[in-house]
Order: C-alpha cells, then sequence, then structure tokens
C-alpha cells in the first residue's frame, strides 16, 4: 500500500521502518571517498576500483564466501542505479493528457500552483510505479508556509489557492484508475493553530486539538471523527493523539504496531512506544 504525506512529521515515523530494516542488512559504510572499508583477511583485501567489472567482483567474493559489506554495498550500488535510470521516464511529464495537466492545474496563472501540480501528478506516476512511501510539501508561496505566527490570512490563503486544485486532482486521479482504494493518502500538520490571535494578525502553535484528513487505503470516506468545543480549543468527543493515529496508519499498512518492534540500544522499541490504540470508527 503507497502512502502520501503532506509534511514530514507522519512520514518520520515509516521511515524508521526503512532505516532500521536497511541497518539489519547493510554494512556501515565509512564517510571516505570510497565508502566501503576493506575486508580483514589480508589475503583477500581489496578495493571495489580495482576490478573492472562487478561479475568479476562477484567471482572473487565467490572464492572468499563471501564479504557482507561488499556484497551489500553493491545491492545497495544495484538499486541507487535501477532509481536512477528511471528518473528521466518518470519526471518526463510531457506524455500526460492536456486534460490532466489542466485538471491538476499545470496551466494555472498561479506559478506556486503550478509547482504542486506536477508534485501532484509525479506522485500519481510514483504511485503507478509501485514507489511505497511519497511525501509532498506544499510549495513556498513567500511565507512561511502554514506556520502563520502574523500576516495569518495572507499566508494561508497563498497556500491553499496553492494546493487546492491540485490536491484534489490527485484524489480523483487515483480513484479513476483504481489507485485510491490501495493509497493511503495523509494530509497534516505537526500541530494547529491557536483559535485566538498571537500579536496582531497571527496564530501560535496549538497541541491541544487540530484538524487533519485522510483518504483512501481502507479509510471511511466522508466521515468525522473527534469534536472541539465551541471555540476549538481542546476535544470534547473522539480524543486520538499521535500515537493513535499511527497506529491506525500502520493497521491501515497491514501492520499491527504492537507486533512490529526493531532493535534499538538494546531494547525492542515500537513506532508507536507504549502508546496507541488502531480508531477503528473510521476504518471502512
Amino acid at each position: 500500500v503507497p502512502i502520501m504525506f503532506e509534511l514530514t512529521v507522519y512520514f518520520a515515523a515509516h521511515l524508521m521502518v526503512i532505516t532500521f530494516y536497511l541497518r539489519s542488512r547493510l554494512w556501515p559504510f565509512k564517510k571516505a571517498e570510497n565508502p566501503i572499508p576493506s575486508t580483514t583477511d589480508d589475503k583477500f583485501l581489496i578495493q571495489i576500483d580495482n576490478y573492472k567489472s562487478e561479475s568479476e567482483l562477484k567471482k572473487v567474493l565467490k572464492k572468499t564466501g563471501g564479504q557482507d559489506a561488499i556484497e551489500s554495498a553493491i545491492k545497495n550500488y544495484e538499486v541507487a542505479f535501477r532509481m536512477q535510470s528511471s528518473v528521466p521516464d518518470l519526471a518526463d511529464l510531457s506524455g500526460e493528457p492536456e486534460s490532466i495537466k489542466e485538471m491538476y492545474g499545470m496551466n494555472h496563472k498561479y506559478d506556486k500552483t503550478k509547482i504542486f501540480a506536477a508534485e501532484c501528478l509525479m506522485a500519481r506516476r510514483l504511485v503507478e510505479r509501485g514507489v511505497r512511501f511519497i511525501e509532498l510539501t506544499c510549495p513556498n508561496c513567500g511565507h512561511d508556509r502554514w506556520d502563520a505566527h502574523g500576516n495569518l490570512k495572507r499566508n494561508h490563503e497563498d497556500n491553499a489557492r496553492a494546493v487546492d486544485q491540485p490536491i484534489s486532482a490527485l484524489l480523483e486521479d487515483l480513484d479513476q484508475k483504481g489507485l485510491l482504494e490501495e493509497t493511503l493518502v495523509v494530509w497534516s500538520g505537526e500541530f494547529g493553530r491557536t483559535p485566538f490571535a498571537q500579536g496582531g494578525n497571527g496564530r501560535d502553535h496549538h497541541p491541544f486539538a487540530f484538524s487533519m484528513w485522510m483518504a483512501g487505503g481502507g479509510v471511511k470516506g466522508g466521515s468525522v471523527y473527534g469534536k472541539t468545543d465551541q471555540f476549538g480549543y481542546h476535544v470534547t468527543e473522539g480524543k486520538a493523539e499521535i500515537h493513535d493515529l499511527h497506529a491506525t496508519m500502520l493497521h491501515l499498512l497491514g501492520v499491527d504496531h504492537e507486533k512490529s518492534t526493531y532493535r534499538f540500544s538494546g531494547r525492542d522499541m515500537r513506532l508507536t512506544d507504549v502508546h496507541g490504540h488502531v480508531i477503528h470508527d473510521i476504518i471502512a
């Protein structure tokens, strides 16, 4: 199940899955011109650049019984090459129908909308190619994105103008292609804004209540979960914490957050630590 994010806060939780998985398979590289350390056996001390081809290197590795550091590096480089070689075709949007470009907003008069339109269209193409994790970020509209400690009205108006049409088009496009049901889209920041002003025309950080939305990937469409008081200051119904959100996202991705652990500093860690409950009410 691919998953998309608007901001890094939720992407980071899943990035840890990738990071610790790779660390369990790959040897740590040295910070040097050649990041692959030589093997310790003097008889087979080698440097990769001494070999004219990968096949020649693999023959040596077969004779030595295998060297984890080098074999892992080869696999790493092979993946990197496949990723790099696929980029030109992926990034070429010229073959997309004009109707699709128009739907996403690539011909919009506001240049920031064009930027995010290209991001969203690229995201769809990544999903089609099987990329598992995709992160989109609102383009810089001349403000501090959504962190509006001042000039909030202009800030949010410009940001909304940049992202509204492209993200709507992405959801529609994924749905039309039958990809939305298997793609979890998460749109959120790391916290909300105060329901009262900061200074003359801004709003401060507010961690006690904020809104976000999810679509596709097994989420119940058209539903609202949770409620705040009349000021939007505290949650009065359906209170959920970040760990609950992460537990739910992992559940939708087919991962049991209570059983999936990684070893860190001598402890089996969970992505939700010792917290988190799946919010079943928002699952279709």
